[in-house]
């Protein structure tokens, strides 16, 4: 995908844009909570410098990689708890995984291995961004639960959520950066499951993401030495690139090739009757591939170089 390809898509985010105060630029150390949209392998139990397999959804770097490698302004750590697979609080949506960590879990991890600013994460809460993605696993699992409506466990769902960026920030967070749950309805796995079921999926991502919103404005208020909290909308993203999907070299938005959903060997591998793989916006059932992960993190690098998207 070329460069003005994506810069057209960051232009098209401009109208949704206001002052932040977050300094992008004086950004040291970023930690990361979430599920396979954010995950790369990286266990902080083995210790915080330890070596490690990356394993990241996305046939490529995620969005976290190139936020921090790549649209950095600064020597930059990262040290990502994401869990593939988790939901904000297994007690509540179990995951699809047995062995994934909620963000529960995680911000438990944080506070056994991070909140103290050992050697080699001597953060501080002038210098740290706090970054949030989750969603998908609990909207998935949860959808046509019967004994409660959504709306009503989307609030049980936030407080738990509000509960762990209250303890982070307890521990010393004061930056930080929401992703919405993005058009999930549009992916193949719900895609298959028919229109009926893909149109109260995005119904039920938007009821998810209002909640988030107001949750976000309410813990704002409530904590008036915050630095900025940023929600940004993965939807103008996501939705132009699906929608305008000739334009930006994809040959299929609805899909995707079998022989490519576990990885590939190189990010240009083809096999006999399919395109090369980054023809593909999905890689897999739910998870798009590095291509989307990069524009994504050129927008939040934009974003967070100054403006924070409306909320």
């Amino acid at each position: 995908m070329s460069h003005s390809l994506a810069v057209t898509v960051i232009g098209l985010l401009s109208s949704c844009m206001i002052a932040s105060a977050l300094s992008w630029n004086s950004t040291e150390y970023m930690f990361v909570f979430g599920d396979s949209y954010s995950s790369d392998g990286y266990n902080v139990s083995a210790g915080i410098t330890s070596p490690y397999t990356r394993n990241a959804s996305s046939n490529g770097l995620n969005w976290v990689e190139f936020l921090t490698g790549t649209y950095n302004q600064t020597a930059l750590k990262s040290f990502n708890l994401a869990s593939g697979g988790a939901t904000i609080d297994a007690a509540l949506v179990p995951p699809p995984l047995p062995t994934a960590l909620s963000v529960v879990d995680q911000v438990t991890r944080f506070n056994e291995y991070l909140a103290s600013k050992p050697v080699g994460a001597t953060w501080d809460s002038t210098n740290s961004l706090f970054a949030i993605w989750i969603g998908i696993n609990d909207i998935d699992s949860s959808f046509g639960w019967s004994n409660i409506s959504q709306p009503e466990f989307y609030d049980v769902l936030m407080e738990r959520l509000f509960s762990q960026a209250n303890d982070l920030y307890s521990m010393g967070a004061r930056s930080f950066l929401f992703l919405t749950v993005p058009p999930i309805n549009r992916a193949p796995f719900n895609i298959q499951r028919g229109p009926e079921v893909a149109a109260q999926i995005a119904t039920d991502i938007a009821e998810y993401n209002t909640h988030l919103r107001q949750f976000v404005r309410a813990f704002k208020a409530n904590h008036a030495d915050l630095d900025t909290v940023i929600v940004f909308d993965t939807h103008p993203i996501f939705n132009v690139l699906l929608d305008e999907w000739e334009t930006f070299g994809f040959v299929n938005v609805t899909g995707y090739c079998t022989a490519y959903e576990s990885g590939t060997p190189t990010l240009t591998y083809q096999v006999e009757g399919c395109a090369p793989v980054t023809s593909y916006f999905w890689l897999n059932f739910l998870h798009p591939l590095f291509t989307v992960h990069n524009i994504l993190a050129k927008a939040i690098s934009t974003a967070l170089s100054g403006y924070g998207l409306l909320i």
